[in-house]
């Protein structure tokens, strides 16, 4: 089963509208792998949504980083599917470890989100890790697994769905998993699917790695098996964003 390569770039919290100009020029100008060997988006802050949308290639997507949870009203501050689908943004990321952690968004809350969100026609970038501590005590797929199960407890057709597995330890430290410890856990994650969901959606769902990627490592991350792309952070929003797509063809050649 060839799954085609995914490379997303979350912004998080940063920028202003002069710095997005300068993002996309970049990203308008670089040469990268066709959409058949790699798809490519980027999720802005909510504030910057349209402005990317209008500007971006056509050939590359746009993401929301969150949505709540159910049908808009009064959620002070919060920003419902049915407006991300009105602006016509395909894509969302759900269940960010720093979501997780800072707001305190459970996995129960984290899968309803998914759910719903797919239930209005988005695409969803599921996102689950484990801490430092977690590691260390050895409970890394102890973690994810419920993570993961708390989004399979509730979805039923996995075709809009992108699991990113980020080491919470790895994110924003320029601590990065070695190539052979995030072979493992998306390794274990496929496992894992193959048999709680399916072997039909543990072929076909894209694993994608999260956390301290950058130009120099993406390469040697891209060619272990079961890593079927990126969700870059602090690099997405630094020209080495396109060398990080460009780490698509390893899964080509290979």
């Amino acid at each position: 089963m060839v799954r085609t390569f995914f490379v997303g770039g979350n912004w998080k919290c940063n920028g202003t509208t002069e710095d997005v100009k300068k993002i996309v020029t970049t990203l308008n100008e670089a040469q990268v792998p066709s959409k058949d060997v790699v798809e490519v988006l980027v999720s802005p802050p909510f504030v910057f949504l349209t402005l990317v949308k209008s500007l971006l290639r056509s050939d590359f997507h746009v993401a929301a980083q969150n949505c709540w949870v159910r049908k808009g009203g009064a959620f002070t501050g919060e920003v419902s599917a049915e407006m991300l689908v009105n602006l016509g943004i395909p894509w969302v990321i759900i269940g960010h470890s720093e979501r997780r952690s800072l707001l305190n968004e459970s996995n129960e809350f984290v899968g309803d989100k998914i759910v719903y969100a797919l239930s209005q026609g988005l695409k969803v970038i599921a996102c689950v890790g484990e801490t430092l501590e977690q590691r260390e005590s050895g409970r890394t797929m102890e973690v994810v697994a419920a993570q993961t199960k708390a989004i399979a407890d509730r979805v039923k057709d996995w075709t809009n769905v992108v699991i990113a597995y980020e080491p919470v330890w790895a994110i924003g430290t320029g601590k990065v998993a070695t190539p052979a410890q995030a072979q493992e856990v998306h390794y274990e994650l496929r496992k894992w699917l193959h048999e709680n969901v399916s072997p039909d959606v543990a072929a076909t769902t894209r694993i994608i790695y999260g956390g301290s990627v950058n130009g120099a490592n993406s390469e040697e991350l891209a060619g272990q098996l079961d890593v079927d792309g990126f969700l870059v952070g602090g690099a997405s929003l630094k020209p080495e964003f396109v060398d990080i797509i460009k780490s698509a063809t390893v899964k080509k050649a290979a």
